[in-house]
């Protein structure tokens, strides 16, 4: 697993790299939601909970970087967006990526399940499907994180890859191989698809 003990990681299957660990479950206090796809009555989402973690990470995300909002200005408090600014001196910068965040039923005992919307060229992102390799999404998830911690691990993620644990083979080869290449690649594909002026551009590729 990818560790960033600043933050801590997270973590979404692959077809090739496949990590099947199930974090613990537990019941919640207070007011609940179903999770999505949760199909017992016993695990809900603390909703009171979440609209703290939203306020919280809302409040700086011009200092942060990293914002939450309800997944297409939709209703459901399960289905998220998030949004990542691209880090300093990377090949990201300038960029702005969304990730699809789903709250399962266990929240926040279980860990939000995460995935790339925008595409990203990244040794520990799937290139094909928006993966993520990190693994404060899997077995090292903790209630005391939030969401707007496991943004920020991916942030840090995307300046310090991790190419020796990836997500993505071919892209970790290139890092590894000819890491000329894989900047350039990295920062055309954050002009392609990351940029206010790309929107749509996704299905050119």
């Amino acid at each position: 697993y990818i560790q960033l003990r600043s933050f801590s990681p997270l973590l979404v299957s692959h077809p090739t790299y496949s990590h099947r660990h199930r974090a613990p479950t537990g019941r919640l206090q207070g007011q609940r939601a179903r999770g999505e796809g949760g199909g017992s009555s016993e695990k809900m989402v603390d909703v009171s909970r979440v609209q703290k973690e939203l306020t919280e990470c809302n409040r700086d995300s011009d200092i942060s970087g990293v914002s939450i909002a309800l997944h297409d200005g939709g209703s459901s408090i399960t289905h998220l967006t998030g949004t990542i600014a691209g880090p300093r001196d990377s090949p990201y910068e300038g960029g702005t990526f969304r990730i699809d965040i789903r709250l399962p039923g266990g929240y926040p005992f279980e860990p939000p399940k995460m995935q790339f919307i925008t595409k990203v060229w990244h040794p520990n992102i799937s290139s094909q499907n928006g993966a993520i390799c990190l693994d404060i999404l899997k077995d090292q998830w903790s209630p005391a994180l939030t969401l707007k911690t496991a943004l920020l691990s991916l942030q840090a993620l995307l300046s310090a890859p991790a190419p020796d644990d990836p997500q993505d083979a071919v892209v970790a080869q290139q890092y590894l191989r000819d890491k000329a290449t894989f900047v350039s690649t990295a920062r055309y594909w954050t002009e392609a698809f990351a940029k206010s002026d790309s929107t749509g551009m996704e299905e050119k590729v």
